[in-house]
């Protein structure tokens, strides 16, 4: 008597009509739980655009700070010395408290006072802030766009996974165990590359690029809409060239490539390396090296896949 599997997708004998009712029913799954994930974003949109804009708040805040005037420099004037600005007005809205009598004109003195003192010492906060250059661009340019990416992003696990129950259905058992295995891989190097560039990349790109606008006396005006597509943007290329080592471990494994073909190669893998981070990144040279550099590194990580995880004999993409 046959065993009883435990698989779930032993019995996989499907018409063509089958087929495409269980695909019907994944799609609507994952629709459904994409759905509820966005609506869910929504409220907490303001969080979400706030974690994507900081970089770029940093960079401005950093950028603003080295414009304003020093203190202790004899070449500035008086009058613009922002730290004497703030003593003398701290002293006359003192004075006016002081006084036993207070007038209406007093009143209205010191109120502009103390609004001036709160705005003088909010400057840099204020002159870091990004732009929007239409009323409704807030709302529908970026609050529904991060909202919508950010669902995405929440809800990825679950669609992958119905995706991959309608897949796995046509998969023989040893091909679903090694897509068990490979997938993680996949979701971590993804990832990882999002958050390197997120967390390393930004702010040496942000510095590197505003120290131009520096240099050519220009004060940038960062548009906030633009920004978000670019923070969106980036990450998800630094995230899929760091698929780099399942896809060297993807072309040895169909025999396209040896492991001999990429260490006699490495050269030129380099070179294309130094393309594709090229062709991925904006136009300057630091977000370029910032791409290359790991990815030389992913490089050498592939041939030690290669190397050292199961061989073709059990390949997970080898077919049957």
């Amino acid at each position: 008597m046959k065993p009883q599997s435990h698989d779930l997708f032993d019995e996989s004998t499907m018409s063509f009509g089958d087929h495409l009712e269980t695909l019907r029913v994944h799609l609507w799954k994952a629709l459904i739980g994409l759905a509820i994930c966005v609506v869910g974003a929504l409220f907490i949109g303001h969080k979400i655009v706030a974690v994507v804009r900081a970089p770029i708040d940093s960079a401005l805040k950093e950028y603003n700070l080295d414009k304003l005037p020093h203190p202790d420099d004899p070449v500035l004037d008086p009058e613009q010395k922002t730290a004497d600005q703030k003593a003398t007005i701290e002293e006359m809205i003192a004075s006016l408290s002081s006084e036993k009598e207070q007038t209406p004109e007093t009143k209205t003195l010191q109120k502009i006072l103390t609004d001036y003192q709160y705005r003088l010492n909010n400057i840099e906060e204020t002159m870091a802030e990004p732009v929007t250059l239409a009323v409704q661009e807030a709302f529908t340019t970026i609050y529904l766009k991060v909202s919508f990416v950010a669902g995405l992003v929440f809800a990825s696990p679950w669609v992958i996974y119905q995706i991959w129950l309608f897949v796995a259905a046509g998969l023989y058992p040893h091909e679903r165990k090694y897509v068990y295995i490979y997938l993680p891989i996949s979701i971590f190097l993804f990832l990882g590359g999002a958050l390197f560039c997120f967390y390393a990349v930004f702010p040496f790109v942000l510095n590197f690029l505003l120290g131009f606008n520096k240099l050519l006396g220009v004060n940038p005006q960062i548009r906030l809409s633009e920004w978000i597509s670019f923070a969106i943007t980036l990450p998800v290329m630094f995230g899929l060239s760091f698929q780099l080592p399942l896809i060297m471990l993807f072309l040895e494994r169909i025999s396209i490539f040896t492991v001999k073909d990429y260490h006699e190669k490495r050269r030129m893998a380099i070179l294309i390396i130094a393309i594709i981070s090229m062709l991925m990144t904006p136009a300057d040279p630091m977000s370029m090296l910032l791409m290359m550099l790991p990815l030389i590194f992913l490089y050498e990580l592939g041939i030690l896949m290669c190397k050292f995880f199961p061989s073709a004999t059990a390949s997970p993409f080898e077919t049957t």
